[in-house]
């Protein structure tokens, strides 16, 4: 095992591990880490993240275990109360470290201590015989089994650490952001947000998924509203890492008839100019559906490259095929689209609950549209 952590203060500790979970979840790198996992350390790690709430002792003691082991490599860390030999102060070191560390970063936490739980406080070792009643029984046997993988098979606390609070950061994103919806907005200044909002500076993945949700939000109205879409079905997303070709969509977007065959399609390119190559691999997607309307759009400042073999190639497929392509940048087409609504609010709330939900976006996007939102207009 690594002893970079060792003799390292535990607030230092916390705060390494921290740091570094947080560039884990914003670059979507969690299954590098987990795939060195066998089954059964898979399975009793999800038990822990299921009872993330309910569990709340447990996850403290465990997570006051691991740190402890990274700061003092030696110490047998079932051995959790002083009066046990070789043991150490389990509950002063989560009273004092643990448990404000976790408050304060909006964790999951108890009020002072996980030892506090009479399920957990009791003079034994953290050993399989432990007698005290944890529930459910299936995050008892996660707790003991982590332990005993880190102190007698020599795992990696840094590890466990690492998951645990990839895994925290995304539950307390999932479940305190609270996204804002504004009202009665101009369309203008509507389309301004959505603007800032996709070209802003990320340090992690998932801005080029934003206009794509803003598109699906403005169909999910469209839908309702327009007579041209009855009967029809609005497909839900794919996971963003999904290529077109291997998931079998012929776009982004795809609005389907009752009998599942392609009505209507939409292909988003974030920063990336149309071109007649682009339209020639979006024709070798659906030529084989008969769709009758496909559109390219971008957010890219100059939608179209080489106008007039784009339009040379546009013309060629409806002759052939018969689907009208449809080429434009996408900030034109989300004013032209606010425009047909009824009531643009409903977009608004379309796209949060979008931002809300998508496994592509990330904290530091929704904190970003929160502070676009709450801006002066």
């Amino acid at each position: 095992m690594k002893n970079e952590y060792k003799n390292k203060s535990h607030v230092k500790i916390l705060q390494e591990i921290y740091k570094k979970a947080l560039c884990i979840v914003n670059e979507g790198s969690l299954l590098p880490l987990t795939s060195n996992l066998d089954k059964k350390e898979e399975t009793h790690l999800k038990a822990i993240f299921d009872n993330f709430e309910r569990g709340r002792g447990v996850l403290t003691v465990l997570i006051t275990s691991l740190v402890h082991k990274l700061h003092n490599p030696e110490q047998d860390i079932r051995l959790h109360q002083e009066n046990m030999k070789g043991g150490y102060s389990g509950r002063g070191i989560d009273t004092k470290y643990i448990t404000p560390f976790m408050k304060e970063v909006r964790f999951p936490s108890m009020a002072e201590s996980g030892w506090l739980t009479r399920s957990l406080e009791q003079n034994r070792p953290y050993d399989f015989n432990y007698p005290g009643k944890i529930t459910p029984k299936e995050l008892k046997s996660a707790f003991l089994f982590l332990l005993d993988q880190i102190q007698t098979h020599n795992k990696n606390p840094e590890i466990y650490l690492l998951i645990l609070f990839a895994k925290l950061i995304e539950h307390r994103e999932q479940e305190n952001i609270d996204l804002a919806k504004p009202t009665n907005l101009p369309i203008s200044t509507i389309v301004n947000y959505l603007r800032m909002h996709f070209e802003s500076s990320y340090s992690s993945r998932g801005a080029s998924r934003l206009p794509t949700l803003a598109i699906y939000a403005i169909y999910q109205c469209l839908l309702k509203e327009l007579k041209r879409f009855e009967g029809k079905i609005l497909i839900p997303l794919e996971e963003h890492t999904s290529a077109d070709k291997s998931s079998g969509r012929v776009g982004d977007i795809e609005v389907r008839d009752k009998e599942n065959r392609v009505f209507e399609a939409v292909e988003i390119k974030h920063g990336i100019t149309i071109n007649a190559q682009l339209i020639r691999d979006a024709y070798e997607k659906f030529k084989s559906h008969p769709i009758q309307r496909y559109y390219l759009l971008t957010t890219a400042e100059e939608n179209v490259s080489g106008i007039e073999l784009v339009s040379k190639e546009i013309a060629r497929i409806l002759k052939i095929h018969g689907c009208q392509v449809i080429v434009n940048g996408i900030y034109p087409s989300l004013k032209y689209y606010l425009r047909m609504l009824n009531n643009p609010y409903e977009f608004i709330e379309n796209y949060v609950e979008n931002l809300k939900i998508d496994t592509a976006i990330k904290y530091e996007h929704r904190l970003k549209w929160n502070e676009i939102a709450s801006s002066e207009q």
